[in-house]
This record gives structure tokens, C-alpha cells and sequence, in this order.
């Protein structure tokens, strides 16, 4: 006679609740491979479209004027910039914020010996681009873009690593994984400090009471997502008016978001092993009402995850297949020629990316490992990190929106913004060809000596 299956008495926690950390950075890698992909796609086709005879008719679409008028409240502007710069790029800077939330409670950043190899490598990683490109552009009409090559797009960097399969090192995709945020953190400071404008103070009260809300909305324990939305949508135009980049706003709510459970994961499970032991032990036909309280169930499924992590999941998917390759088909498109290419501030930027990356990574973390104050992550050697610095330098996303903040504003400045989108691109091809070479190289499987 076979026996019957045993059946748990009540559902079980995980055996091992620190994998369970993992599964959304595993997840958050997943997306940003296949989101790496889609960025190549749509830069190649804007480049193909700004260099062709449909070329006049592309740049067109990204200077559409929009408008929205309420009453005698006027707010105006054109497609590529309101819509998609300071509109939807904010949604972008909002999960940004959530990924820098989620890492300094959960994730590298909350380890500090751990934390320290990558965010000192963001630091180099920083200040070697941009003072490369200051020792070439000091004292230039160019200067004013000594922030674009400082920041890494981690969506083309995971795409490259994806290439390699499981033969990266996991400890090598959270070093850059971590480092990018870091580096996403810096060039939101120099937004929020240096491309400003003259602060209307009035506006930015308005802001300011649309955090304090929100504050307040998070500690009553207002659920419903619509209302902060509402909220989120008044700080947004407080900062834009105020003269502030909206997309500071963005990732201020990102880092505001709860990172904890409004139900904790034990109270869900103590009610629902209670329903379910109940389930089990009614004797009744199967056509009978289950005696669960299936909204009940959802509501407690729902909020045993953090508000960040719900959040995060949600938005990542909409950020990495619908935003991220809109913003390059906008500003990706530059026509290729050689008085751009040998520009200035293009030549600036490349060197800041191609050079000035790897070199501000490795030198900052060498010392750090030197001095004893932190080690290399698990699997990962010298040669390896010398690959993945080299990858750092892929610039991309953010590398163009600082562009656009440096060079956009003013049409004096076109030519410039053309060479910088040129550098960028130009800095970000000739990191990928050598960090992937040299990750196929260190990656290569160590020669056996013959048996005898």
C-alpha cells in the first residue's frame, strides 16, 4: 500500500532567509541584461535615423511643443525635454532612489566593511574622469561639462556581463552593481548643486509641503499609491518651477519610501497557518465557502512587502524597457562626423570615460585593499576587477542626461552637446571592446599540467 504524502501542519518561512535577500538583486540583474540589449537597439536605430535622409523629420519629433493649462497656470515646453528629460526621467531617478534605499538597508551598503571596496571605487571612479577632462578643458567654453564622464550605466554593463554567463563571479556584479549606485548618487548631488537655476523660494515651499505630506501619509499608514502619486506630481512641479531639477525630487520620494513591512512577514503567516489549519480540519464538501477571508489574505500577501520592494519590482520592468530606450532614441541620435568626433569636449569626455574610469577605480580600490581597510569580494581577482573597471567606463544614460543639463540649455552651446553625446558614445564602445576583452582573458580557465 503507498503511503500518503505528508502534509505540512502550516506553511514554512524559508530555510534560508538570506537567499531571500538575493532574489531581487538576482532579479534587478535579470532586467537590466535583457534592458542592455534593448538601449544597443534603440541607440543604433537613432543614430541610423539622425544620419539619414529621415533626419530633419526625427529631430522634429523630439521638439514637439507640449503644453498643459489649468485656469491661468501655463506649463510649456517641448517633447524631449519636459516630457521625456524632466518628465518621465524622473520616474527613472525615482527608482534610482529606491536602489539606494534598498541597498544602504539590505544590500552592500549596509555592510560597512563590505560597502567600502565599491564606494571607494565610485570615488575614483568620479573624480579621475572629471579631472581628466578639467586638465583638457579648463579655462574652455567646455568646462562646464566636467560632470559627464563621471557616472556608469549599469544597464549596458550587466547586459555585457550577461554575455559571459555564469562565469562572472557573482561578487564581481555586485561590486559594479553597487559602485553604479554610488556613482548614480554622486551625479544626483551635482545635479541638485551645480545645474540649477536661481531658486523661486515660493515653489519650493510647495515642495517641501509635499514631503512633509508624504511623511505624514507614511506614518498614518495611507496605502493607497493614487495619493502619493497625486503628492509626487505637486513636488514635481515645485521643484520645476522652483528652478530645481525635477528629478532631484525623484529620488528624494525614492530614499522617503518605506523599506519595512506595514504587516510583518510573521503576523501574515500566523494568520494565514490559523486559516489554513482551519481549512483543513472542517469537514465539509468541497462545493461548501472555503472559510477564508480571501480579501483579507490578499490584503496581508500584499502588505507583508515593504512598500520599497513592492515598488521597486513594479517600476524596474516600465524603467528598463520603456523609459531608458525612449531617453536614447531622444538623445542618442547625433550625426557622425569628424569635426564632432575630433572635437574638444568629445575627445574631454571619451578619455574621461575610457581612461580616467578605470584608472580613478583601480587606484582608489588598490589603496584602500593596501592599507588593510577592505578586500576583494569573493572569486574576484585583480584581473577580473581590471575588467570590470574597464566596463565602468561605459557612461551612457546618465552620461547623456548630464550632457544635456551641461550643454542643452543654451543654443550657443549645440556644437558642444553634439561632441559630448559623440565622446560619450565614442568613450562608452572603447570601454566595452576592452573590458570585454580583458574579462575573456581573465576569465579563461588556468592550463592543467599533463598527467604522466
Amino acid at each position: 500500500m503507498a503511503k500518503a504524502k505528508k502534509t505540512p501542519d502550516s506553511p514554512r518561512l524559508p530555510d534560508r532567509p538570506v537567499d531571500q535577500l538575493l532574489v531581487p538583486v538576482r532579479r534587478f540583474l535579470h532586467v537590466e541584461s535583457a534592458s542592455g540589449v534593448l538601449l544597443v537597439i534603440c541607440t543604433v536605430i537613432a543614430l541610423i535615423l539622425a544620419n539619414s535622409a529621415w533626419a530633419s523629420a526625427f529631430y522634429a519629433i523630439w521638439k514637439t511643443p507640449v503644453s498643459l493649462t489649468f485656469g491661468s497656470f501655463v506649463l510649456e515646453g517641448d517633447l524631449g525635454h519636459l516630457v521625456i528629460n524632466d518628465g518621465l526621467m524622473t520616474i527613472f531617478f525615482f527608482v534610482v532612489g529606491l536602489e539606494v534605499k534598498r541597498e544602504i538597508v539590505a544590500g552592500e551598503l549596509n555592510d560597512p566593511r563590505k560597502a567600502l571596496l565599491p564606494v571607494v571605487g565610485a570615488l575614483g571612479g568620479t573624480v579621475a574622469p572629471a579631472l581628466i577632462f578639467l586638465l583638457q578643458q579648463w579655462g574652455e567654453p567646455g568646462q562646464r561639462g566636467w560632470a559627464i564622464p563621471m557616472a556608469t550605466d549599469i544597464a549596458f554593463v550587466v547586459g555585457v556581463l550577461a554575455m559571459f554567463g555564469q562565469r562572472v563571479p557573482f561578487g564581481l556584479k555586485i561590486f559594479l552593481l553597487t559602485l553604479a549606485i554610488v556613482d548614480d548618487l554622486v551625479a544626483v548631488l551635482i545635479i541638485a548643486l551645480v545645474f540649477n537655476k536661481a531658486i523661486a523660494w515660493g515653489w519650493l515651499l510647495v515642495a517641501v509641503a509635499g514631503f512633509i505630506i508624504t511623511m505624514l501619509f507614511n506614518r498614518i499608514g495611507v496605502r493607497a499609491v493614487p495619493v502619493y502619486v497625486v503628492v509626487g506630481a505637486f513636488i514635481w512641479l515645485g521643484f520645476l518651477k522652483a528652478g530645481i531639477h525635477p528629478t532631484v525630487a525623484g529620488v528624494m520620494l525614492g530614499l522617503l519610501t518605506p523599506s519595512t513591512a506595514w504587516i510583518g512577514r510573521a503576523t501574515f503567516f500566523d494568520v494565514f497557518t490559523a486559516k489554513w489549519n482551519q481549512l483543513r480540519g472542517a469537514d465539509k464538501q468541497a462545493s461548501e465557502p472555503l472559510p477564508v477571508d480571501v480579501e483579507k489574505l490578499q490584503l496581508l500577501a500584499r502588505e507583508s512587502v515593504s512598500p520599497l520592494h513592492r515598488l521597486e519590482m513594479g517600476l524596474h520592468p516600465w524603467v528598463a524597457f520603456g523609459i531608458m530606450p525612449i531617453f536614447a532614441l531622444a538623445n542618442a541620435g547625433v550625426k557622425l562626423d569628424l569635426s564632432s568626433l575630433s572635437h574638444p569636449v568629445s575627445i574631454a569626455v571619451a578619455s574621461g570615460l575610457f581612461i580616467g574610469k578605470p584608472l580613478g577605480i583601480l587606484s582608489f580600490c588598490a589603496v584602500a585593499v593596501w592599507l588593510g581597510l577592505t578586500r576583494l569580494p569573493e572569486g574576484v581577482t585583480w584581473r577580473m576587477l581590471t575588467a570590470g573597471a574597464c566596463l565602468a567606463g561605459i557612461g551612457f544614460t546618465m552620461a547623456l542626461f548630464l550632457n544635456s543639463l551641461a550643454f542643452g540649455s543654451d543654443e550657443s552651446f549645440r556644437s558642444m552637446e553634439l561632441a559630448g553625446k559623440i565622446g560619450t558614445l565614442s568613450g562608452s564602445l572603447m570601454s566595452v571592446i576592452l573590458g570585454s576583452v580583458l574579462l575573456l582573458l581573465s576569465l579563461r580557465p588556468k592550463p592543467t599540467a599533463p598527467t604522466t
